[in-house]
């Protein structure tokens, strides 16, 4: 049963308003967005958006029976486009809980789980795109080794790349465990506690579905897309993702920066957010009971200007 990361801490922070509009970029299987529902008041709005079908269906459930939801099936990249078309200027929230949920994990026809034998796919919308199979039968070792090292932090990326390249030679890699087999045999140094596929899985995952490019436009255009007072609530899974986000509200809310020494008004800095608080962690209560929630990190941010 899919159990939803700091369910009420992302909606506590994120809803400054009950008839305000609100965006959950990550819809999942409604948790969030049910939660924010239940926080607005007639007058709000909320738009969800998601890339996998499976979502789309949850979704259009509750828009069945919630006039105050619509949603869009796609990346929240291609929120600004959205909004656009829909005549929406400006929002109160947006809300991003990221990486692949539990219902992904677990299904093992969606080919992201080293533990479930199955179709090496990995694609989050599997109505479009290169699945993991086709891309690992085309890439080269250098291509290979330079993903599995920049998004799953892999010490060993080239000799793991090499075995996939040399392995595919020999048979197609169209399944999730042969992909764990083969990682795991070149992977001469297995962390304790943690199985030596993860960080390939992870990276081709990534990869494959432009994870990190679709959370960089996001936040090239979040100020944007909310109004004064608007808040940005991101959840995230792994540092990568977490270290861009921290980075990203670190720069706007410190502004421009000018040569030391340069006396500067404190208005001409344009400080563009506010950090609020410390970043969140689920609680010991809540990891005792969704082991899933132990890696999240929440941060907010509120726009000033």
């Amino acid at each position: 049963m899919h159990q939803t990361v700091l369910l009420r801490e992302a909606v506590d922070a994120l809803v400054t308003t009950t008839s305000g509009y609100y965006v959950d970029g990550t819809f999942g299987r409604g948790g969030h967005s049910r939660e924010l529902l239940g926080r607005l008041d007639e007058n709000g709005r909320l738009l969800a958006v998601d890339k996998d079908p499976a979502a789309c269906e949850a979704a259009e459930q509750l828009a069945r029976s919630e006039p105050r939801f619509e949603f869009f099936h796609g990346s929240f990249a291609q929120l600004p486009h959205q909004l656009r078309r829909m005549g929406i200027d400006a929002v109160d929230g947006i809300l991003l809980d990221l990486g692949v949920s539990s219902p992904q994990l677990d299904d093992a026809g969606r080919g992201f789980s080293f533990s479930h034998d199955g179709p090496l796919d990995m694609r989050m919308d599997t109505s479009r795109g290169e699945t993991a199979a086709e891309w690992l039968s085309h890439a080269g070792s250098d291509e290979i080794a330079g993903v599995l090292r920049e998004y799953g932090e892999e010490r060993f990326a080239r000799r793991i790349a090499a075995a996939i390249v040399a392995a595919r030679s020999e048979q197609p890699i169209t399944t999730t465990g042969r992909l764990a087999q083969v990682v795991s045999e070149a992977n001469p140094r297995w962390e304790k506690h943690k199985h030596p596929a993860t960080r390939s899985f992870q990276a081709i995952r990534i990869k494959v579905n432009r994870e990190l490019e679709d959370l960089q436009a996001l936040l090239a255009v979040a100020l944007d897309l909310l109004r004064i007072g608007g808040r940005l609530v991101v959840i995230s899974f792994h540092s990568l993702e977490d270290r861009l986000v921290k980075r990203y509200m670190r720069d706007m809310a410190r502004g421009d920066t000018y040569p030391r020494g340069v006396p500067v008004p404190e208005a001409s800095l344009n400080r563009r957010l506010k950090v609020l608080g410390k970043a969140i962690r689920a609680s010991d209560e809540e990891v005792a009971e969704n082991v899933r929630a132990r890696s999240a990190i929440m941060r907010v941010a509120e726009k000033t200007g």
